[in-house]
């Protein structure tokens, strides 16, 4: 069976690869990454190809963004079914290339757009082009028809490791997040942080495809720090972790690693998402907790009130029982992986 794929972002392939675990007889063609199984797995382009910085560089490669959805429009004539994972601003518009191309072939959206933090209305178009809708929350179901499935949440399967009891060791992780803008306000602060702590040991966490001289160009000045590409090791090593906004922060939540979010945006971008879209919090565990239950999980320290005395309150004040609690209730809502689930869906007959 020939499934075409849209998978633009590197957490997605990293799904995408534990699907694939749980496949025998699946061929791959569209945009993932290429060092996947290269023999059922053939890219026309790998996603770095696809990836663009900022507003500007957007705006000059639309032309190709729409030459490039149109060649994937004409290679799903290969395909059986179609899989798109997250990126709505690629994916949604190619789904209704693909639906009025192909009209009776199967379209599966995995890891759903977030309309519940921000454009609800996009419900409709998203069952009108796409015939599978794979949540990997609980609750963003409740936006949709029957169409659309809690398959699970991908980090499940991803992480089998926890950590409720403090390490022996006084380990603190830095995770200062992976864009230039995030870093540059963040790591200041963390060196900072990293002096008035001098009996701990300091990971800094960066993503594993960073070589040493992208570390170098995007951190600065590391003293002080070991540097670390393994985000799940290093949680589970620490008793103790600082945090930007991501993935990260439910990695740690799921781990059982105390932690603290720290965010700051920039003033428009604040401005829009507190105002404007009205978001209370924004990192995704006390997003699960606040739909779930209406409590949240931990602390979010954000734009002026990030300076280095309230992190330091927050590692000496942290409640780590309470977190434990929440921590595993927090696995018990989410309940099971996902890559099975879709594995299975995906060869369907």
């Amino acid at each position: 069976m020939k499934i075409l794929v849209s998978a633009l972002e590197p957490s997605s392939n990293l799904h995408l690869s534990e699907v694939l675990k749980h496949t025998k007889d699946i061929e791959l063609l569209g945009i993932f990454d290429s060092s996947l199984d290269s023999a059922r797995c053939k890219p026309i382009y790998d996603i770095s190809d696809m990836a663009i910085m900022g507003v500007v560089d957007a705006i000059k490669k639309l032309r190709w963004f729409f030459k490039v959805a149109d060649e994937m429009v004409e290679l799903a004539a290969q395909a059986d079914k179609i899989l798109l994972m997250d990126s709505s601003g690629f994916n949604l518009p190619l789904a209704k290339k693909l639906k009025k191309a192909y009209p009776d072939k199967e379209i599966i959206y995995y890891i759903l757009p977030q309309i519940w933090v921000t454009r609800p209305k996009r419900v409709k178009k998203i069952e009108a082009y796409c015939d599978r809708l794979l949540g990997i929350l609980p609750f963003e179901i409740e936006y949709y028809s029957d169409k659309a499935l809690y398959v699970g949440h991908p980090l499940l399967d991803e992480i089998d490791i926890t950590s409720y009891r403090p390490p022996e060791e006084n380990t603190i992780s830095y995770l200062p997040g992976s864009r230039r803008g995030e870093i540059s306000k963040l790591m200041p602060i963390y060196r900072e942080l990293r002096e008035k702590l001098p009996s701990h040991r300091a990971l800094l966490v960066v993503p594993s495809s960073f070589d040493d001289e992208k570390v170098t160009e995007l951190y600065g000045d590391t003293d002080g720090f070991e540097l670390s590409r393994d985000t799940h090791s290093s949680l589970q090593s620490s008793s103790f972790a600082y945090i930007c906004s991501g993935t990260a922060t439910l990695e740690a939540a799921l781990i059982g690693t105390p932690f603290t979010l720290n965010y700051i945006a920039k003033s428009i971008d604040f401005f829009i998402g507190t105002k404007l879209l009205g978001l209370k919090q924004i990192g995704l565990a006390n997003i699960i907790f606040e739909r779930h239950n209406g409590t949240t999980l931990h602390n979010e320290i954000i734009q002026d009130e990030v300076t280095v005395d309230n992190l330091l309150l927050e590692y000496e004040s942290f409640d780590r029982d309470i977190f434990a609690d929440r921590s595993k209730e927090l696995r018990e809502y989410l309940s099971h992986g996902s890559s099975l689930n879709v594995a299975n869906i995906l060869e369907e007959i």
